[in-house]
């Protein structure tokens, strides 16, 4: 078996793992009401080669995404699902088109990196409040507030691409995951990690209520 095939082979495991949602005593017992403004400040940590090289390959491949169904009640399901979070979403993103384009590519990043889109919505809730440019004071950018060191851990090191729409949601997944992977499945330290605040609740808190306002 050569190199590549083998490489291949690692990446689809890690990356179709199946993300397990643990129920935390925070999220239990009721979350806190946070407002926006925990935009994200991810810290740069050192990663083994296996995770760098699945990060760095996660984020190629930026074909449209345009899901494709074979199965009828599939399509409706997802043609329900954009239609229904479109409307919650008029106020935030009032141009049809644009509103569509995010959504399926929400749907489309999420579902490839094995989360729900309903928590990715929560999460650039909680982040950016929808604002496709938002900067926040540590430097994070988009919709997602990806950290811009992240370009030269594994992208090409151009930072202008996180304002785009697919480049910024693709990162913000894979990171996203690649935390829950770290954490062993535990969804609230993932969050933590992410905002770079790790054991401390209020950020975790805010993402999961706005996720269970969009499931």
């Amino acid at each position: 078996m050569g190199r590549t095939h083998r490489e291949g082979r690692e990446r689809r495991r890690w990356w179709a793992r199946p993300l397990r949602w643990w129920h935390t005593a925070a999220f239990a017992t009721g979350v806190l009401c946070a407002p926006f403004g925990f935009a994200g400040n991810q810290k740069e940590e050192a990663l083994a080669d296996s995770v760098r090289l699945a990060l760095s390959n996660a984020i190629l491949d930026a074909r449209p995404p345009k899901p494709a169904f074979t199965n009828p009640a599939d399509q409706q399901r997802y043609d329900a699902w954009v239609a229904q979070m479109s409307d919650r979403l008029k106020r935030k993103l009032p141009d049809e088109l644009h509103r569509r384009e995010f959504l399926e590519t929400v749907w489309y990043e999420s579902r490839r990196a094995g989360l729900e889109p309903s928590l990715v919505l929560g999460l650039i809730q909680v982040e950016s409040a929808y604002r496709k440019y938002a900067v926040s004071m540590v430097g994070a950018r988009g919709y997602m507030q990806v950290m811009p060191f992240w370009t030269n851990v594994i992208g090409d090191s151009d930072r202008r691409k996180l304002f785009n729409m697919q480049t910024n949601l693709r990162y913000g997944c894979a990171i996203l995951r690649m935390y829950v992977d770290m954490e062993g499945g535990n969804l609230f330290l993932a969050l933590g990690r992410y905002n770079g605040s790790r054991g401390r609740p209020e950020y975790p808190n805010a993402v999961l209520k706005a996720w269970n306002n969009w499931r």
